[in-house]
């Protein structure tokens, strides 16, 4: 068995020296005049040009910097070792639950180190064939498959695709027997899923599209829109949105076909809703909820009996039903009433499952269609447990089971005994046994406990020199629960530490813990990431000068928010993908449909003030010693444009002070992360640990024979 150490620099300030012998010259960027001029405050915006996309001028920016960081990468002495190593764990077959479409079995497969895994099917004798090949839409593999379905008899699919990363998706009609395509191509489709009427057509939902870049050009009013097979797009009716100006609109047919659900809103939190009976022609659009105070979908019907999941009157949601002649709120009856856990529900086999979050990982229970009881089922270990949905018909369902240390694997389900059993559990080079996870709970600035999990190996020395990896994210109701990496399991193999709390602002305790993090409470957020810092050096588990702080698009504004605050606490920071410039976040693409979480410069003096004291671009400041910082991002990216993070390495690397490198790593046709292809994903987790560990004073990783 071979396990990898790490060589560590006897003097960290040696070591600094002797990987910065050749101060790195980073390429000029030129400033502007522009100013902008909020209340009565004049703040310079000198980088605004590189909100260009388009221009050749950022373009050649992007070139010089991904010139100097990859020359910096390139000296690594350690690089390819980290390389093969993931790349050979990554290497194992990976399987995804079964779900049946007319006469045949369908399922994802991806060989190992596939760019995008691969749709297969079985058919009634259990002949396996290819359906679809993502790897074959593009030569980079940087055109992946953005979601599908299927008619409600399995003969035809629509299919999106995403090329370079980006948000706007075409959708692919092929008839499913044949697997020959139909008809035209449908273009400019975003945020949308597909959901089929029958087989006579699907709903989908897009923007106009915009005037300008549409990688950075704002989008702000979604529409609903149905296709009927056979006929050109431009003759697709709009269902709902063109008289109601609306960020985002979603539209999906109940299981029954009896009914289009319809939800519509302004921001990521709270909706309207909506409900139109497909049985009758002319039928109105029926308003069931009529403001955007909570969120609320109707997530399954028994005839005109519906079942909604709300967080109205509800923080930690709960499931209601009503009759659909009389669907207002004040209608409503408890089905599954609101518990002291934050409830995430679904259907399938004629059963719902209440999936609770308690302290950040699962407890599932299983209600039949009278809101009885049936069993909490048993789950394989401590962790997050997710699936438990398919048609009503269905007589087995599949979950997936995971957790810091244990690989996802997928499980059969029977819903009438309750019997689970192994489906597929993936066979990769990594020993659970030697590893650990602890959850802990820390006191943040204002007295309040934040839950962390810290995952390492066995045998951990508490002596303050492990590699250690904060991770946050903390916002827009997103929990943060315990999943399995390959990239964190090659980052523990070396010694490292992986810790994750759970920060206000996420879902893990509901709608007030989310609330705690959000507008003029955002500081929250930013305090709870430095108390867990602050933790994990006092408990010794590693110290500033070993710790890395790592968060991905709220969670790069996370990063860059707490390095400006306190950027002597950490050695590293490696924001991804971040909202930097929170003062003009909401004027690209649907940046202002996150104004619940951050309230926007516009709104008051009062808020521009909150909002330009922590604005990672504007609070950059000379004289400071920051952290080696490695910032990355897509030039593609069309959620958080890339100007965010092209600015903020301008202004750092114009103010840094010592010798802590300034990099910005600039993926090439890549977006905000989803449907990158396996190949990119696995060099920009090498670079960002090779890059950590190299200016934590790394200098070999030198394997040993045990």
């Amino acid at each position: 068995m071979k396990k990898t150490f790490l060589i560590m620099a006897v003097s960290t300030t040696i070591a600094s020296f002797g990987q910065n012998q050749n101060p790195i010259k980073y390429p000029t960027t030129n400033k502007g005049e522009t100013v902008d001029v909020y209340f009565d405050t004049k703040l310079a915006d000198p980088y605004r040009w590189l909100e260009d996309d388009k221009s050749a001028e950022t373009g050649a920016w992007v070139k010089a910097q991904n010139k100097v960081t990859y020359d910096y990468l390139s000296q690594i002495p350690f690089r390819d070792v980290l390389k093969a190593r993931m790349e050979k764990l990554w290497n194992y077959e990976k399987i995804g639950a079964p779900f049946k479409e007319g006469n045949y079995t369908y399922y994802y497969k991806n060989n190992g180190l596939q760019n995008q895994s691969v749709l297969y099917r079985k058919d009634v004798k259990g002949t396996e064939t290819v359906f679809l090949d993502p790897n074959t839409f593009s030569k980079d593999g940087t055109t992946s498959l953005g979601g599908l379905d299927f008619s409600k008899d399995g003969s035809t699919v629509a299919y999106a695709i995403s090329e370079g990363g980006s948000d706007w998706r075409k959708v692919i009609i092929m008839d499913a027997i044949t697997q020959k395509i139909i008809e035209g191509t449908l273009v400019d489709v975003k945020f949308s899923g597909v959901s089929w009427r029958g087989n006579e057509g699907f709903y989908y939902s897009s923007y106009d599209k915009p005037k300008g870049s549409e990688l950075s050009a704002k989008t702000d009013q979604h529409k609903l829109y149905y296709h009927t097979l056979g006929t050109p797009q431009k003759q697709d009716k709009i269902i709902f949105g063109a008289d109601q100006k609306r960020r985002y609109v979603g539209g999906h047919v109940t299981e029954d076909n009896h009914y289009l659900v319809i939800t519509a809103s302004t921001s990521t939190y709270g909706n309207e809703l909506y409900i139109k009976d497909l049985t009758k022609s002319n039928s109105p659009i029926v308003t069931i909820v009529d403001n955007f105070k909570s969120d609320s979908n109707i997530i399954d019907n028994e005839g005109g009996k519906l079942f909604i999941e709300t967080d109205l009157n509800a923080p930690n949601k709960r499931i209601v039903t009503v009759d659909v002649n009389n669907p207002k709120p004040e209608n409503w009856k408890d089905f599954i009433p609101e518990t002291e856990n934050v409830l995430s529900p679904s259907t399938g086999g004629g059963y719902f499952f209440a999936n609770y979050m308690k302290d950040a990982v699962s407890v599932v229970k299983q209600y039949d269609y009278s809101g009885k009881l049936v069993r909490e089922i048993q789950l394989p270990g401590v962790g997050t447990a997710g699936g438990f949905s398919g048609k009503k018909k269905e007589k087995i369902l599949y979950y997936s089971f995971t957790n810091y240390i244990t690989p996802g694997s997928i499980y059969s389900f029977e819903p009438k005994s309750g019997t689970s059993a192994v489906y597929e559990k993936p066979k990769v080079d990594f020993n659970s046994e030697e590893y650990e996870s602890k959850q802990v709970f820390y006191t943040s600035k204002d007295g309040t406990k934040i839950p962390m999990i810290i995952t390492h190996k066995k045998g951990l020395k508490l002596d303050g020199t492990n590699p250690t990896m904060l991770y946050g994210y903390g916002g827009f109701n997103v929990s943060l629960t315990p999943s399995f990496s390959i990239a964190n399991a090659v980052w523990m193999e070396n010694g490292g530490v992986f810790a994750v709390p759970n920060l206000r602002g996420g879902g893990e305790y509901g709608k007030k813990w989310h609330d705690a993090g959000t507008k003029m409470q955002k500081q929250n957020v930013f305090d709870d990431f430095i108390a867990a810092a602050e933790y994990l050096i006092a408990q010794k588990y590693t110290s500033s000068e070993f710790l890395a702080i790592r968060g991905g698009s709220n969670g790069g504004l996370l990063v860059g928010a707490t390095m400006n605050q306190r950027p002597e606490l950490m050695k590293v920071a490696l924001p991804a993908v971040g909202v930097m410039d929170m003062l003009r976040y909401h004027t690209f693409t649907s940046g202002a449909g996150w104004a619940y979480d951050y309230g926007t410069a516009q709104d008051s003096k009062e808020m521009f003030d909150y909002i330009k004291g922590y604005s990672p671009v504007h609070n950059i400041k000379k004289g400071i010693q920051y952290p080696a910082t490695m910032i990355t991002t897509g030039d593609h990216d069309d959620r958080v444009v890339p100007a965010h993070s092209f600015k903020f390495a301008a202004e750092l690397q114009e103010k840094q002070t010592g010798i802590n490198p300034t990099l910005i790593r600039i993926d090439i046709n890549a977006g905000h992360g989803a449907g990158k292809s396996v190949a990119a994903t696995i060099q920009e987790n090498v670079d960002i640990q090779a890059f950590t560990l190299y200016n934590m004073g790394v200098n070999v990783l030198q394997k040993l024979n045990n």
